[in-house]
């Protein structure tokens, strides 16, 4: 650990540094791990192959374990209406235009038959969605998130989590940004403020707990 990163540490120590505990029924929520972010002709291009490949396998485990799986995409009714100051904030969103081919799953990692799929439109998979409300039936009180941009959705999304009483782990090698530095930074303020940051590995083990 280097100098800032100790000195970091030793600020942020006895007061952000409490754990939760991970819960007796997880569901899995992919936000958001569509064309936009792995084609690199794509504003949105991001580099997140190796997120992708994670977010794969951490599936794998959850299907076999029988742990609820949630796909998030967005989209917008063409000239993004529907996508308010977000759309207007952020023009790539012009990518997630009804019909677009990079809205899509990738055929590595699609939804079958059995899984949700939360369609939205601003950064939480929360906001203005019934993500909550479904948690709430299929009685889950624990989400694993994979998915893009660790800065945007995946970090509102745990924190919307955490603000709907839903225990947040973050897989930190299933996520992905189109930085370094904002993918760290994020994380660690997430571990320290909201949520548990854990490996691909420690979701494994978790998922194996189930």
């Amino acid at each position: 650990m280097g100098r800032d990163e100790a000195d970091l540490s030793d600020n942020y120590a006895g007061a952000f540094d409490g754990r939760l505990p991970f819960g007796k029924r997880p569901a899995l929520l992919l936000i958001d791990l569509v064309e936009a972010y792995l084609q690199p002709g794509s504003p949105l291009y991001a580099g997140i192959e190796s997120a992708l490949e994670s977010a794969v396998r951490v599936t794998a485990a959850a299907r076999k374990a029988g742990v609820p799986i949630i796909f998030t995409n967005v989209e917008y009714q063409p000239g993004g209406a529907d996508g308010g100051v977000f759309f207007r904030k952020v023009p790539a969103l012009k990518v997630f235009e009804k019909g677009s081919p990079l809205g899509a799953f990738p055929a590595a990692l699609s939804p079958v038959e059995g899984d949700v799929v939360i369609t939205k439109r601003y950064a939480s998979a929360f906001f203005a969605t019934h993500l909550a409300p479904t948690l709430t039936s299929l009685g889950v009180d624990t989400v694993l998130i994979c998915g893009t941009s660790t800065s945007g959705c995946v970090r509102a999304t745990a924190l919307d989590a955490c603000q709907h009483g839903f225990l947040p782990f973050v897989v930190s090698d299933a996520c992905g940004d189109r930085h370094q530095a904002p993918h760290e930074a994020n994380l660690f303020d997430l571990q320290a403020k909201y949520a548990e940051v854990v490996t691909e590995a420690e979701a494994l083990g978790l998922i194996a707990g189930v």
